[in-house]
């Protein structure tokens, strides 16, 4: 009985022995054939480093403000009786806005320019009385004094009228309409917005150690997301004699035309002031950068140095410069004429087999125009 328990326990040991080899011949005839495996070549789109010369620029981030905007309001107490504007038009200077409740002091008006008028008789009467001694000098001094307090008095009901006539200051665009007929003003109530949006000015600030480069008169270009890709051109106007302790920077306001009026007040702009000189960069297109926090880097095309031939990736660091449209400045990392991988870096990797295809290459430009812009 034992033996055939020994016979049995001895036929296992054999049988997992014969099958633990088999499974270790597979394993090592997969890793032999991994370490045989070439992956296939990726197929990549290309261009050229390329040479170019680009205008200097200071860019800054600038805003909106109108040359001249205003929230006009009610200087006096008083009912709105009458409303001559519609909300988003355009008004001339002088244009009537709104009309406030002006009965009483137009009920006052005619009594008072009487007053005057009497004032005005019995003054020219003091004059030829004093004139041949009939009165004294102070009887005449105070038929001036009456006669101008009664001016006075008729001037400042005047006054209270056109107060609550309110017109335009200047011509502009009326923004939304903040009253209603009825309505009871108190002093300083808003009653619209106007603004003159044609001329338009653009604030920004610039570094201190860029303040010797900018002057009066020099030419800065604005584009916007409200432009979709148009770029607009002015001029400097003004330059603040402070730089900010804070920040170290200076204020520059610049004016630009602005006669389809696209551009509103309050609105963010990326502004670009021109520099006479011009500098040669390198340039690439901006999809041909694999972007990362340690470094970017981008995919140089090379030929393979076996025999077979074909090409294979290298990946190169560069630090870049600026941008413009599709292209990018590299400072420092290629050569000129190099050819490098212009699209899908993000699936490619150090000595990858590649293949030229540029029939699907996008076009690349440095004033794009998307059309879902």
């Amino acid at each position: 009985m034992k033996k055939r328990i020994l016979f049995a326990i001895l036929g296992l040991l054999v049988v997992v022995a014969i099958l633990g080899g088999i499974k270790a011949l597979q394993i090592r005839g997969m890793i032999n054939q991994g370490k045989k495996f070439v992956p296939p070549a990726e197929t990549v789109t290309t261009a050229l480093v390329t040479s170019d010369s680009w205008a200097s620029d200071l860019t800054a981030v600038g805003t909106l403000s109108a040359v001249q905007g205003v929230t006009v309001s009610a200087e006096l107490p008083g009912k709105v009786v009458k409303i001559t504007f519609e909300s988003g038009t355009t008004v001339k200077k002088g244009d009537l806005l709104v009309s406030q409740d002006t009965s009483s002091e137009e009920a006052q008006l005619p009594g008072l320019l009487a007053q005057v008028k009497l004032a005005r008789t019995e003054l020219e009467r003091a004059a030829r009385m004093v004139a041949e001694k009939i009165i004294s000098p102070a009887d005449y001094d105070r038929a001036v004094a009456t006669h101008d307090q009664a001016l006075a008095q008729a001037n400042i009901v005047r006054a209270t009228i056109s107060k609550k006539t309110i017109r335009a200051p200047f011509s502009g665009r009326i923004g939304i309409r903040q009253v209603n007929l009825g309505q009871i003003l108190r002093e300083g109530d808003a009653i619209v917005t106007l603004q003159n949006l044609n001329p338009i000015h653009v604030d920004f600030s610039l570094p201190q150690q860029q303040l010797a480069q900018v002057r009066s008169g020099q030419g800065v270009r604005l584009t916007c997301d409200a432009l979709a890709g148009e770029r607009m051109e002015g001029r400097i106007n003004a330059i603040t004699p402070l730089v900010d302790a804070d920040t170290r920077n200076v204020k520059v306001q610049a004016t630009v035309t602005n006669r389809s009026e696209k551009l509103r007040p309050g609105m963010f702009v990326n502004v670009a002031v021109g520099l006479p000189e011009r500098r040669n960069v390198q340039v690439i297109p901006a999809t041909a950068v694999l972007y990362a926090p340690y470094s970017d880097s981008v995919f140089v095309v090379e030929d393979a140095k076996d025999p077979k031939g074909g090409k294979l990736l290298r990946q190169q660091f560069v630090r870049l410069g600026e941008k413009r449209g599709d292209f990018v400045a590299v400072t420092s990392g290629l050569k000129g004429s190099e050819t490098i991988v212009s699209t899908g870096v993000f699936k490619l990797r150090n000595g990858q087999a590649a293949v030229i295809n540029n029939k699907l290459a996008p076009a690349f430009s440095s004033s794009p125009t998307p059309e879902n812009n």
